[in-house]
């Protein structure tokens, strides 16, 4: 009887017991054909230094780019980069955005417009020292230049205007771009709280009415276009340098869109609104967890998922288009709504009454692999996780989450500790809704610590935000994710987000311009742990002459890299 046994490089071969195995059996080493493990950094771009009273698009956040590639770390995670919350009350949220596709005009740099031609010198703000982003005032501060720079564009004409002209025609882009600059332009002129206050012929998208808006507001229209054609060029040249020094972008999608939004206004039917009003009926959320004894109430309003499922969820398609436009891999926020999502009526305020149900699950998937070619995403499973969820990530192969800050609250079974960690996993020591490590151990009780010290085996808490890096990059996970926080072991004036808390958040900033050229010591420490725990890009692509006169990448008597400036 023929059995089958395994050929060179794992490959099935037919063959007898005692017959001779291929040539070159020996060199089929199974640990050269195991995943790739990798490392990166969370840090969102408003962060980022700069002279305009945020992070942009600009000579900093290149820079950020050639410091993390001599850190070793090879991907760059970034929180949505769609326009933050204006109206919702979470002032500069990206998670309470207008649109689902738009990008954040904010970030664009004012000095490559300069550099563009678009704007003069003289059009630029006094720089501002870095501090919290105040968004009110960065607003009032940003949008007449901004403004200024795309009148610039479209009256100027040109090479970039023709650029900007095959922006709003192509297919991926006008699908959802009209839509949005349509509701600015109408939302502006209104200036109602929310869209189904409008008059009763633009709430309800009256062809005439439309036409009407279109043909009174096409200069705003046009500058709208503008700008996001502006934020798409800076963000595509910023993302072309990450990738061609080996750093892929990780985006993150928020499961849900505001209720004030393009989206939600466009595509009512999607929507579980009233049928009449168009307000939102049933909204979203979460019972109470650790976060909220009151469950968190996001407000946003819920997916008809059987209204959806009759076009093959022809808007989650285009909006995984878009997403893997500026993306190259992304996380789904609330990947478990997808599986079964927490509904509460329009009318509560709290998330405390609420009914679980049924999400779309594998017709979602299969609908939206089949319209856009493929599924790379990170699945956010943290929170309230049943088998169903478990499911439905193992079935489409997407990497989970776990949170080191989370794995001293309970026993040995905790999913969180590092022993019980799944290979296809992204592991961090926090994300952005949490506190930093060093915040978050200033507040923890002593059992908390005597666990963190005796699984760790620490002497000391000196280093304690290293010790969690150090632990996220040791686990199995093939991803390991860490932010800049934590890295430069900040408390908790670093916090980006308190989950269930309006205000006060997304104001973190990392320094000064020239503070990535001060961050040798934390990149020394990167690139030693990366490479003890096989985190490390090849050592031929790590010698790759990092884009500056005055730095060189070496090997010490170690073999590990060092930079030397």
């Amino acid at each position: 009887m023929a059995e089958a046994a395994l050929g060179l490089f794992g490959a099935p071969a037919k063959g007898k017991v005692g017959e001779d195995l291929p040539k070159g059996y020996e060199n089929d080493d199974p640990s050269k054909h195991m995943p790739k493990r990798r490392a990166g950094i969370l840090l969102h771009p408003t962060s980022l230094p700069g002279p305009n009273g945020v992070g942009e698009f600009g000579d900093e956040a290149f820079k950020f780019i050639d410091w993390l590639k001599t850190t070793g770390c090879t991907v760059w995670q970034v929180l949505p980069l769609v326009p933050p919350g204006r109206k919702s009350g979470e002032d500069g949220s990206p998670y309470a955005g207008q649109d689902a596709n738009c990008g954040n005009t904010l970030l664009i740099s004012l000095d490559k417009l300069v550099d563009e031609g678009l704007l003069e010198k003289s059009d630029l703000p006094k720089p501002m020292p870095v501090k919290r982003i105040d968004y009110s005032a960065l607003v009032k501060l940003k949008d007449p230049i901004l403004a200024k720079a795309a009148k610039n564009l479209l009256s100027k004409g040109g090479k970039l205007k023709k650029e900007m002209e095959q922006f709003r025609k192509e297919p991926t882009i006008s699908g959802w771009l009209e839509d949005a600059a349509l509701f600015a332009a109408i939302d502006q002129a209104e200036d109602k709280e929310f869209w189904w206050e409008w008059s009763a012929p633009l709430r309800d998208r009256d062809p005439k009415a439309l036409k009407d808006a279109r043909k009174q507001h096409a200069q705003f229209i046009d500058e709208f276009v503008a700008q996001q054609f502006l934020f798409q060029r800076q963000w595509l040249a910023l993302k072309k340098y990450a990738n061609e020094a080996g750093i892929s972008i990780m985006g993150d999608m928020p499961i849900y869109v505001g209720g004030h939004s393009a989206d939600v206004w466009a595509n009512r039917k999607s929507f579980a609104l009233d049928k009449e009003t168009g307000k939102p009926a049933a909204v979203s959320g979460v019972p109470p967890d650790a976060f909220s004894a009151t469950g968190q109430l996001w407000g946003s309003p819920l997916y008809n998922w059987k209204a959806m499922e009759k076009d093959n969820y022809a808007w989650w398609a285009q909006r995984m288009k878009r997403a893997f436009n500026l993306y190259d891999e992304f996380r789904i926020d609330h990947f478990r709504g997808l599986a079964g999502y927490w509904a509460i009526d329009a009318e509560e305020t709290t998330a405390m009454n609420g009914t679980w149900k049924m999400g779309p699950r594998m017709k979602f998937f299969e609908a939206i692999k089949k319209a856009v070619g493929k599924i790379d995403i990170v699945a956010e499973d943290l929170g309230v996780i049943t088998t169903d969820v478990v499911q439905l990530r193992q079935a489409i192969q997407a990497p989970g989450m776990s949170v080191l800050l989370f794995a001293f609250g309970g026993d040995s079974r905790n999913p969180h500790l590092p022993h019980n960690h799944e290979t296809n996993q992204v592991v961090y020591p926090g994300t952005h809704d949490n506190d930093t490590v060093l915040g978050w151990w200033q507040k923890a009780g002593e059992k908390e610590k005597t666990h963190v010290k005796e699984y760790f085996g620490l002497q000391s808490d000196d280093d304690i935000s290293h010790a969690f890096i150090r632990a996220a990059v040791a686990s199995v996970a093939r991803t390991a994710m860490f932010s800049l926080q934590d890295v430069l072991q900040l408390d908790n004036s670093a916090r980006m987000n308190t989950p269930a808390v309006q205000l006060g958040n997304w104001g973190w900033r990392v320094g000064e311009s020239g503070t990535f050229d001060k961050l040798k010591d934390e990149a020394a420490f990167l690139r030693k742990v990366l490479a003890y725990y096989n985190r490390s890009p090849e050592l031929e692509e790590a010698k790759e002459e990092i884009k500056s006169d005055k730095t060189e990448i070496v090997e010490d008597k170690d073999g590990l890299l060092q930079v030397t400036a």
